[in-house]
């Protein structure tokens, strides 16, 4: 389905977010945010409307703290996200 890429299509358009495997939520953009998997372009908006106006994330967890992300969803992230 659209937006819901496997964990390769994390991978790979991560590597030119961090090289890492990982996408960083304080500098990814749009695009790279949906490539996480559950992540479609209204909830990237609200990821990126989120540190512009609350700074940057200073842990992965504190991305529950975007509406539309949960336990359940942060759970199917936490390993393919990284902040620094």
């Amino acid at each position: 389905k659209v937006g819901e890429q496997p964990v390769g299509g994390a991978n790979s358009a991560s590597g030119a977010a961090g090289g890492n495997g990982k996408v960083n939520i304080n500098t990814g953009d749009l695009t790279q945010l949906q490539t996480l998997n559950g992540i479609g372009p209204s909830l990237a908006q609200r990821i990126i409307d989120y540190r512009t106006n609350n700074g940057p994330f200073r842990q992965i967890e504190d991305i529950k703290n975007v509406s539309g992300i949960g336990a359940k969803r942060f759970e199917q992230l936490k390993d393919y996200i990284t902040v620094y």
